[in-house]
């Protein structure tokens, strides 16, 4: 499973060797001074499915979601199971992505670990 952690100045996203198959993708990093705010979602699922699509990774809606979506406007990275629907959407400005979502099981216990501004 996911897992958001502190690296210095530094946010890490560290992937499962799965997740990583899955989104062909590795670890991500952002410095923490790009991220804009951290928000605990209910249907981590949600938010993935109303973008265009999965443009790299693996997507079965509602059920998995691993990689870069790129909708209209936006870019995100997700790594979402049907195990973990609940999760984290972490708001970033001038990176790569604009927005991670990742799925958890107890995504105000990582907020809460990580201190990110809401």
């Amino acid at each position: 499973m996911a897992d958001l952690r502190i690296d210095g100045s530094q946010l890490v996203l560290h992937l499962s060797a799965a997740e990583k198959v899955e989104g062909v993708h590795g670890d991500l990093r952002a410095p923490l001074s790009a991220v804009r705010g951290v928000e605990v979602l209910d249907d981590a699922h949600g938010p993935v499915g109303v973008r265009a699509g999965i443009k790299i990774g693996t997507r079965i809606p509602g059920v998995i979601e691993v990689g870069i979506v790129q909708g209209a406007t936006q870019r995100l990275f997700a790594a979402v199971h049907r195990d973990t629907p609940r999760g984290l959407r972490v708001r970033f400005e001038g990176t790569d992505y604009d927005e991670w979502i990742v799925g958890c099981a107890d995504p105000e216990s990582v907020a809460a670990r990580l201190g990110l501004p809401a």
